[in-house]
């Protein structure tokens, strides 16, 4: 501000501040070098007022003034300023001459501090070099989403007008890649939210196909004080990208969904889902048909590979057709096709063979495949291969340990003369399809049958191996006519040697530990209606009579196998014809909503085998009974055994009890010619006659009376012989000069199968004979 020395003129100017002039500091200088204006962008640089400025020489404002002296002289550059609080503050400054009204010589002073104008300075080559970039896409749009600037390269791609400005997306690129476009500009405009990395199809209307993936940035623009003038956007080309980012997410989606399954189907139907749309509108999977069965494929000797279409996607065309066997050709190299629709083809090598080939094929808008489509189908063919030779090699392993279980086990549906059984069995590991329970029906002497059940610990392939070590056993024990309680004593003595025999080496395999087994082995007699049971440590079999009551039978289980310690005990009950004995595993009684309780899960188990029609179907009666119980799913193994029973009529059996006399033996032939004939057996008189002399004669020369002779007649017919002697019979081969010594030989040769058994008074020989029996030799 001006002092008394001053004109009036000048002190009226130095009392009024200049207007702002776009927020640079301004300062009005005299001719004299005095400043007569200061605006409030001046105040707010150098924190002066305008009173302690004006009418004060311009030189007092350098912080240095020897050394800033030559800047006086100078239109515009760079000084050091003083500011109110004695910190010298760097602008660069520009002076501009005015005239006044008077003829007097004034100057407007302009100054912006150094950083600022560095930063303009900035600011305006990156805008100039940003628009002078040829790998991006740079464009201004105002408020109407018309183009005010781009640079030359706005889309790498042809088909665009030569002058863009003023034109909407619409103008040149087809409609709905120019709504997408609009779209994101307009939610940029409206809610200031910037756009990073959006990618969009971008399609010109003179060249629609195939287009590029252009990634856009967007923001908004505004004037310093707010006013809202366009958005901005970058547009960069991201088609190879995003075609390699398609196809990585191809070869991983194909990678984890083969890699998912042991089934042959299942692993061919997962790659064709990937591959459409991945790679294509069409997908087809052929496979040889060895890999189905486990076998190595191999070309024949035509050098043709019979292969089965075992999965598609998407619609059929007409070059979809299901193809013949594959030459080696077709086995070779993949490649596009060249005619018709687009389409390529690999072949699935794994380990150097042959096993089918996969074709995809698209629409022909899509354009025709490119190398690096045909290297991704030879990448996912390979790793689709591996899987499927994976899979043909687990089904090989599955179907031998499959194999092995069913040659362990008994036909699942039996008829015997005493019973007719259905079984159920489903193993917990689902991987190889075995597991360690077991069960069995076993014919026996005098029309009686034998069934087992039983449970190792363990499950897989090695549970199954040591099952079938003790189904071996209880068959070979049972051969011997044993008791229940018996025959399990034998049992437990025998996996007791097995244990002390294991090797450290089997344990190390996981070979399965037999100690620990349980069995239930019952024995029914059709004759006179009276079933043996005894159990080492398995649960009791059920019972459910002719009028659907279910009981257990009152079994008093003894230790597992192997344990030992205590007795097995026997126990026998009279069983009335149409009756169904059960017996099962722990597994099915555990299982279901029993939560592991063993009561609770027999007391579902009787429930639902007395709803359930066993007098029809039985096999269809047991899977029931057994989904129901294991709709929870199977924590171990599970093992159904119905058995039927048959009776055998008293008309259908005949004995004879008679003394030591050699006399009886006449007597004895002739009861059983009568009951032959009236049988409608008179085929089989004449063997029957020289057997019966032949047993009943030994009976009472080596074992003295009373003698019992019995036939039965079921599936076969039976005749026995029974005598107070423990000694059990055995055939030999008699010289020539022996008197004796040939009827146990005649007996063998005359009959199907013949034995003994020990029985609580002595023993019973016993012989059986078809009813059509083969002409004799003689």
């Amino acid at each position: 501000m001006g002092g008394p020395d001053h004109p009036p003129e000048v002190q009226r100017m130095d009392s009024r501040r200049l207007p702002n002039i776009d927020g640079v500091a301004a300062a009005l200088v005299d001719g004299d070098g005095r400043v007569v204006g200061w605006t409030a962008a001046a105040e707010q640089l150098l924190g002066l007022s305008a009173d302690q400025v004006t009418g004060r020489p311009a030189r007092e404002l350098l912080a240095d003034r020897a050394a800033d002296a030559h800047a006086l002289g100078r239109r515009a550059g760079g000084v050091r300023l003083r500011t109110g609080d004695g910190t010298p503050l760097e602008v660069a400054y520009q002076v501009l001459p005015l005239s006044g009204a008077h003829g007097e010589i004034r100057a407007l002073v302009l100054a912006t501090p150094a950083g600022t104008v560095a930063r303009r300075r900035q600011d305006e080559a990156f805008t100039r070099e940003l628009f002078l970039q040829d790998r991006i896409g740079l464009a201004f749009f105002d408020t109407d989403l018309r183009l005010l600037r781009t640079n030359t390269h706005l889309l790498p791609y042809t088909g665009l007008p030569a002058d863009l400005d003023g034109l909407r997306m619409g103008d040149f690129l087809q409609p709905a890649d120019a709504r997408a476009t609009e779209e994101i500009l307009r939610s940029v405009l409206v809610s200031g939210e910037p756009v990073v990395r959006a990618e969009l199809p971008v399609r010109t209307l003179e060249d629609p196909d195939p287009g590029v993936v252009m990634e856009v940035q967007a923001f908004r623009l505004q004037a310093p004080d707010g006013t809202l003038i366009g958005v901005a956007a970058l547009f960069g080309d991201v088609t190879e990208l995003h075609r390699y980012r398609r196809r990585a997410d191809v070869l991983h989606r194909a990678t984890a969904a083969v890699g998912g399954s042991l089934s042959v189907v299942g692993t061919a139907e997962d790659l064709a889902g990937v591959l459409v749309p991945g790679l294509g509108d069409r997908a087809e999977v052929d496979i040889a048909e060895a890999v189905f069965t486990g076998d190595e494929p191999a070309p024949g000797a035509d050098g043709l590979l019979t292969v089965r279409r075992t999965a598609t996607a998407g619609p059929p065309g007409p070059d979809s057709r299901p193809l013949g066997p594959l030459g080696r050709e077709q086995l070779g190299r993949p490649a596009a096709a060249t005619t018709g629709p687009p389409a390529m083809s690999a072949p699935l090598h794994a380990r150097g063979g042959p096993l089918g080939r996969i074709t995809v094929r698209r629409g022909e808008a899509d354009g025709p495949y490119e190398d690096e489509d045909l290297e991704l189908l030879r990448e996912i063919a390979a790793r689709a291969a591996l899987a499927l030779d994976n899979a043909r090699r687990y089904t090989r392993e599955h179907r031998a340990a499959v194999g092995l279980q069913r040659s362990l086990l008994p036909p699942a549906e039996t008829t015997v003369p005493a019973a007719t059984t259905a079984s159920v069995y489903r193993p917990t590991d689902t991987a190889t399809g075995v597991g360690g329970d077991w069960f069995d029906v076993i014919p026996l002497s005098g029309a009686r049958v034998a069934l087992v059940a039983g449970d190792v610990v363990g499950h897989g392939l090695q549970a199954s191996a040591t099952m079938g070590r003790l189904r071996t056993a209880v068959r070979t024990l049972a051969d011997l006519d044993l008791e229940p309680d018996e025959l399990l004593v034998h049992l437990d003595d025998l996996v007791s040697q097995l244990v002390v025999e294991g090797s450290e080496e089997e344990r190390e395999r996981g070979v399965a530990d037999p100690s620990g087994a349980t069995c239930v082995y019952a024995v029914y007699d059709p004759v006179s209606g009276i079933c043996q049971t005894a159990s080492a440590g398995h649960p009791p079999p059920a019972l459910v009579h002719p009028d659907g009551r279910v009981e257990y039978l009152p079994v008093n289980p003894g230790p597992p196998l192997g344990v030992g310690g205590l007795p097995f005990e026997a126990v026998e009950c009279a069983l009335r014809g149409g009756s169904v004995l059960a017996l099962y595993t722990d597994g099915l009684i555990e299982g279901g909503g029993s939560g592991g309780d063993l009561d609770e899960g027999m007391a579902q188990l009787a429930a639902r085998l007395g709803e359930a029609d066993l007098g029809g179907d039985l096999a269809a009666a047991g899977r029931a009974i057994v989904a129901e119980m294991s709709t929870a799913g199977l924590s171990d193994d599970v093992t159904l055994l119905l058995a039927r029973l048959h009776p055998v009529p008293p008309a259908d059996t005949a004995a004879w009890t008679i003394d030591a006399d050699p006399a009886a033996v006449a007597g004895v032939r002739e009861a059983a010619t009568r009951t032959l004939e009236g049988w409608g057996l008179d085929q089989l008189v004449f063997t029957t006659e020289l057997v019966l002399s032949e047993l009943v004669t030994n009976a009472i020369r080596y074992a003295g009376g009373p003698v019992m002779v019995r036939l039965i007649r079921s599936s076969v017919l039976t005749c026995e012989v029974s005598d107070p002697s423990a000694t059990q019979p055995r055939m030999r081969r008699a010289r020539l000069t022996d008197e004796g010594g040939r009827g146990l030989y005649l007996v063998a040769q005359l009959t199907e199968r013949w034995g003994s058994r020990y029985t609580r008074g002595g023993k019973t020989i016993w012989a059986e004979q078809s009813f059509d029996p083969p002409p004799l030799g003689w």
